[in-house]
């Protein structure tokens, strides 16, 4: 890697992560082509971009988006284990039966085990608590992670999409076994700003990390789904909202934001950048931002968000314009 991509310290620890990270969670699994998928790490790492995140059930199906990432580990990448900071997390549901979910120390440390072996690697740089669990002690899935970190089997731990109070007590307890949590994973983009008042500030009370999730809410904020006039959305053919089988996003949610998008575009284009460049940068504005979290299908993609790092901080007048149209703090 020898690239200007801007590295940032995640809280108060020795680690530096890109502004752009890459997740995996779709586009890298069973059915994505592996040539497209080894172009795109081989792309992300020439750009600097040297952050990988995975989870135990990324697909689809779940499970092969890490076994293709330790395909590629074990042939064109054995040599760059060390150049890559790696994640994974447990705690969706994995496999049938009472251990197959959730936050149990069965589960978690299960789930790891098993990510171990589809990414063939002896270590993840970052293993998380995928979510939290309302049925389990908060110190069993907190001793999980503790443990996964004196086994060996992961430098840091992570939480994810823990509301504030827990996410304050999870901390605590880490704190109080000398393995502090390294990262929070959360949603933040400019169609979803509620963690603003929520996750943000107990980020910074705790001197974590963070790193933010569906900075694009999920293709949305590349306009992709604007047509030329009007509010009626286009739904590309190879788009997510498009797929019959896609929960996460249906073209209702695409209808219900096309307004607010179309205006975010005009302040794009009259401040002469795309809308994911403005979308990427109004994130990077925060310090607090450690990294944020791209998904690319096409080299070209990753290309575009990596140009967003780096670049100078966006003139207050656009930010108070964006303020107005999609809510401030």
């Amino acid at each position: 890697m020898n690239t200007p991509m801007p590295y940032r310290r995640s809280g108060c620890s020795g680690i530096l992560l890109p502004e752009i990270s890459l997740g995996l969670w779709h586009n890298f699994g069973r059915n994505d082509s592996r040539e497209t998928c080894r172009d795109i790490i081989a792309r992300a790492l020439e750009l600097g971009i040297c952050h990988f995140d995975l989870a135990d059930n990324y697909g689809p199906p779940p499970g092969s988006a890490e076994s293709r990432m330790g395909d590629l580990l074990s042939q064109e990448f054995r040599h760059h284990r060390d150049e890559m900071f790696l994640s994974t997390k447990a705690g969706h549901l994995m496999w049938p039966g009472p251990y197959g979910d959730w936050g149990s120390r069965k589960h978690l440390l299960a789930g790891l085990d098993q990510s171990l072996r589809r990414l063939k690697v002896d270590y993840v740089d970052v293993f998380y608590s995928h979510r939290p669990d309302p049925q389990t002690p908060l110190e069993e899935t907190m001793g999980a992670l503790v443990h996964a970190v004196r086994s060996g089997k992961a430098l840091y731990v992570g939480l994810s999409k823990y509301p504030p109070e827990l996410f304050h007590r999870a901390c605590a307890i880490l704190r109080e076994e000398k393995v502090p949590c390294l990262l929070h994973q959360f949603r933040y983009n400019l169609l979803d700003r509620s963690c603003e008042k929520g996750i943000l500030p107990a980020l910074t009370e705790e001197h974590t990390g963070a790193i933010v999730f569906s900075p694009l809410a999920q293709g949305m904020l590349t306009g992709k789904y604007l047509s030329e006039s009007g509010d009626v959305p286009v739904l590309p053919a190879d788009s997510r909202a498009a797929r019959q089988d896609s929960v996460f996003l249906t073209p209702e949610q695409v209808q219900k934001q096309t307004r607010l998008v179309r205006s975010l575009n005009i302040l794009a284009r009259e401040a002469g950048m795309p809308l994911t460049q403005l979308a990427l940068r109004w994130l990077l504005r925060k310090p607090e931002i450690t990294s944020v979290l791209i998904g690319a299908r096409t080299v070209k993609q990753i290309e575009e968000c990596a140009r967003a790092a780096g670049c100078p901080p966006l003139p207050a007048d656009l930010l108070e314009a964006i303020d107005a149209l999609s809510g401030g703090e």
